[in-house]
Formats: structure tokens, sequence, C-alpha cells
């Protein structure tokens, strides 16, 4: 997962290749109080993990409950529809998957208890639920707001002879909430009758089919009267496995649908989900179609391609898929004509004003938007001129992050900023990886930032800290040298002989992962981080260094870490040989004493003794090498930004990067 402020998107050309989707929320946390309440013990397969499971998971144990988990397996020991704690404080973040069946579920058990969530979660209606329940004789106070959590539990007396009225056109939430919790005092039958017309139907489908799952059978006269029969009780179904997120789908669906295959591959292929899903945002597959998107459906997976160019606009009710529709907007912007989102005021009620946001954002791009109490009319940018680099403000909403993604294919091949990438974690941590695994970009739109200078001047802090910061991929050049040396010395071979070390410098199997160097072998790896980042390492670096046949090997090598979403590379030569083209250079340098005196703080930590002035003296000796020799001299770019770290620390450099950075960008 991206944990950086921002994640820069840069302009991407084609996609190909297969996805496995994380398991659905929706089902995740149903399936998950579901166990909790039911007798017996259950295994629950392809858990989605996420921010929501999470909290659910926590309130889980809070109560009571056993939770093992392995991966995405967690076994749960049910409860049998009695609570073990009978008083405790919940917080249950952003997710509403949590916040309302827990309510409901808690409130009939009785006990004490206080549910909150992050501001958002109290921005967000849960009176329509709390009046139901006080129908049935619950005892719920607001601790803030009326209408809104947080909440107070305390017990009541219940009253079970009268149906249950609830609205169903804010939140199909609060009817699944109460469809879960009455089958745990359903002495006699129960019968919910919804006033207005119930939104968001397909979700209600996805509650009543995990009900029968877990032994409930409710009885429903259209979608205006359900009831849990008399003596219903939930009982394990042992093992259950959990669908991937049909609405994690759409963003694949419509990458297939935008972008060109790649690599001689047709298309993507999505696994985890497909035409038997139980989940109502399937039905994204068919609007997909109708923009122009060619799908092959079987039961478990999606194959989708380009078909129609450009895409066509749809005037479509969305009500039956709320969070897929969302998609839609941003595929608006490759269609011709006005795209019309209709029935969608549920947006405004999620884990933000979602019409509001949606609108706002693409108008940042250069589309026409017109946003009414429950639609949204969208045209795409008239011409190429009319797109713009835009700065995406996600407002802690994972969809909105997740969408607006696929705006890096603006045919105006435009950079998009995606800020607060790491809200993602809420359904698809990671989300961006996957992008990143099936899409593809020029070279020449892959930014690098490179680092070069002398020996010990701080340039793999430096760069490694600004890699982190961007969330880039980072290249240590020396280190690849020294592994040149380290696997000839290994193989017996003179570090005099260019040909040969240039012959085992030409297929290093080399993987970097975080400041760990690794080198592979088959299905095995060595870390030879320390082994190579001795004084003696990189006295044998600088020796093969300076053969042209070395360099000459390992340039392809180096150039292959190039990679989406982006780069920095740090060494001798990145900005004057490697990334000629990078937009971003800095030549790093700081007196020859200052770096001798840092260096001597690092080896005498080490439990090495020797001189300032002796390493002083190596080092000049090594600058002078370095910018002699014939291939890659040691020298500045012709357009570097020079950086003298004598005096800065290291907070202070990297300030001064990100700033020449975002000069080079558009936002």
């Amino acid at each position: 997962m991206y944990d950086t402020e921002f994640l820069d998107l840069p302009p991407l050309a084609s996609a190909a290749g297969e996805v496995r989707l994380p398991g659905s929320k929706s089902i995740s946390n149903r399936v998950l109080l579901l166990a909790a309440l039911s007798r017996g013990q259950t295994t629950v397969h392809d858990l989605l993990a996420s921010d929501d499971t999470a909290v659910m998971l926590t309130a889980l144990r809070q109560l009571g409950c056993t939770v093992m988990q392995n991966g995405d397996t967690a076994v749960i020991g049910g409860l049998g529809g009695q609570l073990i704690e009978r008083k405790a404080t919940l917080f249950m973040g952003n997710a509403g998957t949590a916040m309302r069946p827990l309510t409901a579920a808690l409130a009939l058990l009785g006990g004490e208890f206080e549910l909150s969530g992050v501001p958002r979660m109290h921005e967000r209606p849960i009176g329509d639920l709390v009046d139901a329940l006080r129908q049935l004789g619950c005892v719920i106070d607001y601790l803030g707001d009326e209408g809104f959590p947080p909440l107070r539990l305390r017990p009541g007396v219940l009253k079970l002879d009268h149906a249950i009225r609830v609205r169903g056109d804010v939140s199909s939430q609060f009817l699944t909430a109460l469809l879960m919790a009455l089958p745990l005092v359903a002495r006699k039958a129960i019968c919910i009758e919804v006033i207005g017309e119930l939104i968001s139907r397909p979700y209600i489908e996805i509650t009543l089919n995990l009900l029968n799952r877990f032994g409930i059978q409710v009885e429903r006269e259209g979608w205006q009267r359900f009831t849990i029969p008399a003596g219903s009780v939930y009982q394990s179904p042992g093992e259950i496995h959990v669908e991937a997120d049909a609405s994690s789908a759409s963003y694949f669906i419509a990458l297939g649908a935008i972008a060109t295959s790649a690599n001689g591959q047709n298309g993507l292929k999505i696994l985890g989900v497909g035409a038997d899903s139980i989940q109502g945002d399937i039905k994204f597959v068919e609007a997909a179609c109708l923009m122009g998107a060619r799908i092959d459906s079987t039961a478990n997976s999606l194959h989708v391609s380009r078909g129609a160019w450009p895409l066509k606009s749809v005037d479509m009710d969305c009500n039956h898929m709320p969070d897929a529709a969302m998609t839609l907007a941003v595929m608006a912007l490759y269609a011709e004509g006005t795209t019309v989102l209709r029935n969608i005021a549920s947006w405004r009620v999620k884990e933000t004003d979602r019409i509001a946001a949606m609108a706002c954002e693409l108008r940042k791009l250069g589309a026409i938007v017109e946003e009414g109490d429950d639609y949204l009319k969208i045209s795409p940018p008239k011409q190429i001129g009319d797109w713009n680099p835009a700065s995406i403000h996600t407002y802690d909403d994972h969809r909105i992050a997740m969408c607006f993604s696929l705006a890096a294919f603006n045919p105006a091949k435009l950079p998009v900023r995606i800020l607060d990438p790491k809200c993602v974690a809420k359904t698809f941590p990671d989300y961006f990886e996957t992008l990143f695994s099936v899409t593809e970009a020029q070279d020449a739109q892959i930014p690098v930032i490179c680092v070069d200078g002398p020996t010990a001047s701080g340039k793999g802090t430096l760069a490694a800290l600004t890699a982190h910061h961007l969330g880039y991929h980072y290249l240590d050049s020396g280190a690849l040298y020294r592994l040149s040396a380290f696997a000839a010395l290994r193989a017996g071979l003179s570090l005099d002989d260019g040909d040969a070390v240039a012959q085992i410098a030409r297929s290093l199997p080399v993987r970097f992962k975080g400041d760990r160097i690794f080198l592979t072998n088959g299905d095995s790896e060595e870390d030879v981080s320390e082994a190579i980042r001795t004084e003696v390492a990189g006295m044998a670096a600088s020796q093969v260094s300076a053969h042209p046949q070395v360099r000459s090997a390992l340039l392809d090598l180096q150039r292959s870490f190039r990679q989406l979403p982006g780069l920095v590379a740090d060494g001798r030569d990145m900005g004057t040989v490697v990334f000629p083209d990078a937009p971003l250079k800095i030549y790093l340098t700081a007196s020859a004493l200052h770096r001798a005196e840092r260096r001597h703080k690092q080896l005498i930590s080490k439990g090495i003794a020797i001189t300032i002035a002796a390493i002083q003296q190596d080092l000049e000796a090594r600058d002078q090498r370095d910018m002699s020799r014939k291939a890659a001299p040691l020298k500045p770019a012709e357009n570097a930004w020079l950086l003298d770290n004598s005096d800065l620390s290291i907070e202070e450099s990297l300030d001064l990067v990100m700033d020449w950075w975002q000069g080079t960008r558009p936002f």
C-alpha cells in the first residue's frame, strides 16, 4: 500500500494481464458478524484484508468472540446468539458495514455499549435505524447530533408484537442491519415493513443470500415486507468462501474498456468474480458493454477488452449499483456525448458526499458536469487541449481514489495526482500495486529523479528517502557495481578482467527490498546487504566501474528499474549516462572533510578504528579516480541542480529536493 501524501500517476498507455481481486467488503463484514452470532465455528476463506474488516474483527474480539487468522482465512468461534462481554466501547472507523448491523445486534442483545467512529462517520445518518430499533423497545441515546453517531446503547424491554417500520430510501444498510439482528430475538415471527422506495436492492439480495447460508429463511413480499420466521436460529455453515469484490472489479472492467492491449495479449482477465456473483455491482458488466466494452464471462472470471472507441455515452438508472456507478462517471471522460447517471441520491450519505465530490474532481480534469440532487451529467473535455493535469482530492474515500486512477489514460498524456492514496485500504489496500502490474507507460513518461555525487556524499540516504516519500522505486546503482565485484570474486575472477566481470554483471539476479539487497538463485534468495557495504567492497566496486564493458553490461539492467509509478536512482552517472532524459537531476556533494567526518562516525559505530585524515585522503583519491576515468567520468549533468549538503541535515536536503521536484510537476 502507498502510504504517501500523494501518488503521481504518469500517463498510462496500455493494459494486459491477469488480476485477482480481493474479497468483497459487503460480503466479508456480513459473514464475520453472522459467524459471530451463530452456534458453532465458522471458517471464512478469501476474507478481505482491509480497514473495514479490521474494524469488525476488533469489535468481535471485544465482544468475546474467538478469532484466529491465517492470511485470508479466519476462524470465528460463534457466540450462539449470546454476548460474553456486555459492556464495551467500540470504534467503528468509517465502516458503515460494521456500524449499522452491530448497532442493531447489540441493541437487541442488551448490554451497555458506546459506538463511535471517525468524524465522517458522525456525519453519516443512522436515525432511521435508531427509530426502527426504538419501536422494538431498544434504548439508544445520541451522544452528539440527533440522528447521527456516536451512540450509547442500554438494555430495554423488547416489544415484538407489531411490525417494525423502517425507511428504505436513505440506505439499504438500515434494512440489512434489522434483517441480520432480528433472528436473535425471533421467539415469534417478526415483520419488517419498508417505508418508501427501497434503494440499493442488490445489497439486500446479498444479505438474504447469506442469511440463508446461516440457516435463516426470510420470507419476502416484494421489496416492502420481510418476515423473520418464529424460532429462527443462526447455525454456522462450517465453511464459507467470500466472493471477490464486484465493486473493485469495476475499475479493471473499465480499464479493459479504455486501454489498448499490450505485449501481444488481448485485454484483461479478472479472477474471482463472474456471472454467478451474488453482488449487485456485477451489473456493471452490462453497463460497460453498453458503453462499448467487450466482455466474456464465466462463473468466476471476466475477460475484458476494448471494443467501441470512443466509448458510447449512456443515460442510466444506477440505483442498483451505486458504488460501481462511480466508475461509469470516469468512463464518461472517454465517451462521445453526455453520460447521465440517475437515481444516485445515496451517494450523498456515503463515505463523503460523492455527487459533489465527483462533480468537483471531474471538472478539474476538464469535464463539463451538471450536478443534481440525485444525478450527474458528464460531458468529456471537447478537445485534447481541454484536458487539465489534476490533483485529485480523495475525501478519505477509497472509491474516488481508485476510479480517478483511470484518468491517467487521458489522450492529452497528462499525469494525474491522487492525494492520500492510502485511503484505498478501506477495501483494496494493494489497488495501485495491482494497477501497475497490468498497465504500461512509455519509458519517457515514467519519471526518474537522479541523485549523483561522489563517495560518502549521502546520495544513497537522500535517494532512498525521496523514493519513500514519493512511493517510487529505488535504484542503488552503486550496489550493482558492488554486486558485480562481489559475484566476480566469489567466482574466482580477477577484477582487472573487464570482459569476465561484465559477463557476470550482465545477468545479475538482483532484487531490492527497502534497504536490503538480495541475490536470487532459483527459489532461494541470499541477503548480501552487509557483505557488499564494507569498505573493501566499495573499493572493489570503484575498480570494476572503471571498465567500459562493465558499465555497458549494467546499463540495460539499470534502465530496467524504470517502472511505474517512477524511480529514484543514485550513483555517479545516473543523470549523465543512464537516464539523460530524467526531469530532475541532482548533483549532491559536500567537502571532503565533511564527508570524511560522516564516514568516520559510521566506521567507529561498527568498531573500525581509523582516523578522519586517513578517510579524507582515501575519499579524495577516489574522487580523482572517478572524475578522471574514461568511461562516464563523475561530473554533474548539464542541467543538474547542485546541492552542497555540508551544512544541511538530511531533512533539509529532502525538503529542497521535494521543492525542486514539485517545480517539475504541472499540478
